[in-house]
């Protein structure tokens, strides 16, 4: 068999694809608008594009069919993508085990229960991306928020990063 590893867009890629999509949708974007979508799409050209549109119609009701930095910062901020690319149950599955299981490690299965998401689902969409950045750690023992997670919310890390050790 073939084996294929594939790798996140940067950012710069990212924005040569929203602005040629943005021609395509025919919406007037300035580069800084373009490049703020392209730093919050996860490395991902379908997220990019998907936030472009949705930016697209936010403009054409507040902004006069315009996309600037600032435009793309309150459509994406509505859209509750913060500016490093986390959504809503990004998020979530971080809040979860940070604040209801201390940090973890935790299962995936009770992740997937207490923010109400198939476990498949944050296993292959989230958890890569989350891992990636890293803001989680996948162990034998379950899940662990990472100490990014804790100082991107903000939050007081009690315990130290566990580092598992033969000794």
């Amino acid at each position: 068999g073939v084996v294929l590893r594939l790798d996140y867009y940067n950012p710069d890629d990212l924005f040569l694809i929203i602005k040629r999509s943005a021609k395509i949708l025919n919406v007037e974007i300035d580069d800084e608008g373009a490049m703020e979508i392209a730093r919050r799409s996860r490395g991902t050209p379908r997220i990019a594009n998907r936030l472009l549109r949705r930016t697209r119609d936010f403009a054409q009701v507040v902004a006069d069919n315009k996309i600037t930095k600032q435009v793309a910062k309150m459509a994406l901020e509505r859209l509750e993508v913060d500016e490093l690319g986390l959504d809503e149950m990004d998020k979530r599955i971080l809040l979860t085990i940070i604040e209801k299981y201390k940090g973890g490690p935790v299962g995936l299965n009770t992740i997937a229960v207490a923010v109400g998401e198939e476990s498949d689902t944050i296993e292959e969409v989230y958890e890569p991306f989350l891992i990636q950045q890293g803001f989680l750690n996948r162990t034998p023992r379950g899940r662990v928020a990472t100490h990014l997670a804790y100082e991107h919310f903000k939050i007081k890390n009690n315990k130290k990063d566990q580092q598992t050790s033969l000794f």
